[in-house]
């Protein structure tokens, strides 16, 4: 039932500088956090998290606090990003993950053959379901081949010239 209601509530939410009287009002409530003892932190941490504050920082409070004020006036993190973070956790904690699903969009697709030419020697870099494969030898990323190429730190994608976000095709 709470999972209905939020649903319901967060698509008629403003977004942040649609409304400047509500921005007006988060703003204020913010500042007032400044001001808040240690025990009005807490009481406030009750009222709007429905439970009792985990510690009694100060600034931890305050940052939290001011997080929560704004999810409730401007909603939360999306579907799909509360869905990746939820595989995220699942991935660091050892659960079930598609791979699929979190991969980066602008890794190509299996199968792919990219060709890179650097001092002279053309390098041929295979696509593979969980990686990438380069002379014999299967590598985690790209970054990491390209390393190995050059001998200096790149990021893989630039330097295979997939810096673009669209997804490639065979």
């Amino acid at each position: 039932m709470k999972q209905l209601k939020r649903k319901q509530t967060q698509a008629c939410l403003p977004k942040p500088g649609q409304k400047p009287e509500v921005d007006m009002t988060v703003l204020a409530r913010l500042n007032t956090l400044k001001t808040m003892s240690i025990n009005d932190l807490k009481a406030e941490w009750a009222r709007l998290f429905d439970a009792p504050a985990p510690n009694n920082s100060g600034p931890y409070l305050r940052m939290r606090l001011g997080h929560r004020i704004q999810e409730l006036t401007y909603g939360g993190l999306s579907k799909p990003a509360r869905r990746m973070l939820d595989l995220l956790v699942d991935e660091v904690e050892g659960g079930k993950v598609r791979k699929s699903m979190i991969s980066d969009p602008r890794t190509p697709v299996v199968g792919t053959r990219l060709i890179r030419e650097w001092d002279g020697i053309e390098h041929t870099i295979t696509v593979l379901r969980d990686g990438f494969e380069w002379q014999g030898r299967q590598y985690k990323s790209l970054s990491a081949i390209a390393r190995a190429i050059t001998g200096t730190r790149w990021n893989g994608f630039r330097f295979f010239g997939l810096s673009g976000s669209k997804r490639w095709v065979k």
